[in-house]
C-alpha cells in the first residue's frame, strides 16, 4: 500500500510539472511580438560618369512609384547628376535606380549609387564605349 501511495504522489508531482511546463510555454508564446516598426530612411541616388560621357536619362522608384527624373536625349546632362535627400518609409520595401548614358571611350564608365541614411546601399558601374550604357540597381528593406 505504501508503493502504491508513492507511485500515486509521484504521479501527481510529475502532472503538476507537465501542468507548470504547459503553462509557461503557453504565456512565452502569446508574449506580444516586439516587430519593429517602420522606420524612415534618408535616401539618396546619385549618377556619374567619367569625363566625356553624358547621362541621357535618370528614373528613381520607390515603392510602386516611378519617376522619370530626366529623359532629354537630345540636351544630355554633363557626367553626373545627384538627387536631394528625401525621407523613404521603409514600409516602401523596395527601391530602384536606374540611369543611361553615351560614354566616348573603351575605358569611359557610368557608376550609379544609392545611398540610404548617408552610406552606400547599392552601386554599380558599367565600363566601355556606347551610346546606350544602362546601369541599374535595387534595394529592398525586407532584405535586412
Amino acid at each position: 500500500m505504501k508503493q502504491f501511495y508513492n507511485l500515486k504522489s509521484l504521479f501527481r508531482l510529475s502532472s503538476l510539472f507537465v501542468l507548470l511546463f504547459s503553462v509557461i510555454t503557453v504565456v512565452n508564446s502569446c508574449k506580444k511580438d516586439e516587430d519593429e516598426e517602420f522606420k524612415d530612411h534618408v535616401v539618396q541616388f546619385i549618377a556619374k560618369t567619367s569625363t566625356g560621357g553624358q547621362l541621357i536619362s535618370v528614373v528613381t522608384q520607390v515603392g510602386t512609384a516611378q519617376n522619370i527624373i530626366y529623359d532629354k536625349p537630345t540636351a544630355p546632362l554633363k557626367e553626373s547628376w545627384t538627387s536631394g535627400e528625401m525621407w523613404v518609409n521603409s514600409s516602401q520595401a523596395q527601391i530602384n535606380f536606374a540611369a543611361n548614358a553615351v560614354l566616348p571611350q573603351d575605358n569611359s564608365d557610368l557608376t550609379i549609387t544609392l545611398l540610404i541614411d548617408g552610406e552606400v546601399a547599392r552601386t554599380m558601374k558599367v565600363t566601355g564605349k556606347g551610346d546606350n550604357k544602362v546601369a541599374k540597381v535595387a534595394y529592398s528593406f525586407l532584405e535586412l
